[in-house]
């Protein structure tokens, strides 16, 4: 997903929202396949419609994730169909199929979902960290158009303090496991690393790039041919690449496909970038499809001469590096506790502070009445009340009452000794 939009408004609602209200919905490869997840997957101009939509629902506080994986929209709502009801009419899959395959969680569940779809756990590759740079640019685009909020805004930061932790503490991101990745692990079941191939990569983004680095790794004799739409970008990465790549320009696919041994896809178009038309002869051809929705025509697959796999087929490849990755997920989990318990405490915290404001005044009110003390002194004890109250409040969640009554007789008892 791009991000690029031409309003910005990063103000953040003093209003916090309710974790009972924050509520996610979605699908994604557990569920539906890259056929489907591609139907409802949401392009920038969708994603824009969603939010102005939404903003005139009075939704506070919302954003979108869509990956080759899933596609999920969070959003703090009064009901739970509203954020069914947005992706289905912006995206072109029907209301039927979303409805039977989409996920639905709230409150705690939901809160607990994204922190794990964060640090990896969710990932169709396990650890993939990739997943917090595009939830990252989910939460800028919504944030662009003042859809998020004081709540949505802390718990994001509280999300990537866990997946920070995670990273740095743990091996579940070890090694170098992803889509692109995984691609190079299929093409060494299919040739030899001597082999000396003709390689085309059509889509440079950060998936196709990474795809191109990892190849001249592991396949050191292949030539490489770059196509990308905008042909500075290929001109660029042809660079960093040295003399195994070349640059062909969009509009000679058609000849660069008929010359190239293994074809990778990564690009993000609306419909496939190749067909059956695009491939004629019976000459053998490897074809990686790493877009959803695809953006090589399935049919493809069914030929004799080809061999082609997506991204649902390259998330079975298992190697070293996934099993280690398996043993660190209750060390993961466990990070993922602490800074959900962090974000619970922020919450209840907020929640209270009118409480917290109107005891502050009260006390104002009922030192001016006992008069005689210092000032600056009163101050202080009044201070020392308030932080114990809200220690209390953060530490055994009583009813706030308790509490009140307690800073009352807490202050009287501090000023008369004082004095």
């Amino acid at each position: 997903m791009r991000t690029k939009f031409t309003t910005r408004n990063t103000m953040l609602s003093s209003e916090t929202s309710s974790i009972e209200d924050f509520c996610v919905v979605g699908i994604n490869y557990k569920n539906a396949d890259t056929s489907l997840r591609g139907k409802y997957a949401v392009q920038d101009e969708q994603y824009e419609a969603i939010l102005r939509e939404a903003t005139r629902e009075n939704i506070r506080e919302i954003f979108v994730l869509s990956t080759c994986n899933r596609t999920e929209i969070y959003g703090c709502v009064s009901k739970i169909e509203q954020l069914e009801d947005l992706i289905c009419r912006h995206t072109s899959g029907t209301d039927h199929y979303f409805l039977e395959h989409a996920y639905r969680k709230s409150g705690r569940q939901a809160i607990a979902h994204i922190f794990n779809v964060a640090a990896g756990l969710d990932s169709q590759i396990l650890g993939d960290y990739e997943i917090v740079g595009q939830i990252k640019r989910a939460i800028a685009f919504s944030e662009g158009y003042g859809c998020i909020g004081i709540f949505t805004d802390r718990l994001f930061k509280n999300v990537l303090q866990s997946c920070r932790a995670i990273r740095s503490k743990t091996h579940l991101s070890s090694g170098t496991v992803s889509v692109a990745y995984a691609a190079v692990l299929f093409l060494q079941e299919q040739m030899q690393p001597a082999n000396q191939a003709n390689i085309l990569v059509i889509g440079l983004g950060k998936i196709g790039r990474n795809a191109c680095k990892n190849l001249l790794t592991s396949f050191p004799g292949c030539s490489i041919t770059l196509i990308n739409r905008t042909e500075e970008k290929a001109i660029t990465l042809a660079k960093e690449l040295g003399e195994k790549a070349s640059v062909k320009p969009f509009d000679q696919l058609k000849q660069a496909v008929q010359q190239s041994e293994v074809i990778i896809v990564a690009t993000n178009a609306a419909i496939p970038v190749l067909a059956e038309k695009d491939i004629p002869g019976k000459a053998q051809k490897i074809l990686i499809d790493l877009s959803v929705p695809n953006n090589i025509d399935p049919a493809l697959g069914l030929m004799e001469n080809i061999t082609l796999a997506n991204v649902d087929d390259l998330s079975r490849i298992n190697d070293r590096t996934l099993q280690l990755r398996a043993a660190e997920i209750p060390a993961a989990k466990a990070f993922i506790t602490h800074y959900i318990h962090q974000f619970a405490e922020w919450y209840l915290m907020r929640r209270n502070v009118p409480v917290l404001k109107a005891v502050k005044e009260k006390l104002s009110t009922l030192n001016h009445d006992l008069t005689d003390a210092e000032e600056a002194d009163d101050n202080e004890l009044m201070q020392k009340v308030i932080n114990d109250m809200a220690a209390k409040m953060r530490k055994e969640g009583r009813p706030s009452g308790c509490y009140y009554i307690e800073a009352l007789n807490g202050y009287i008892t501090e000023v008369s000794e004082a004095r």
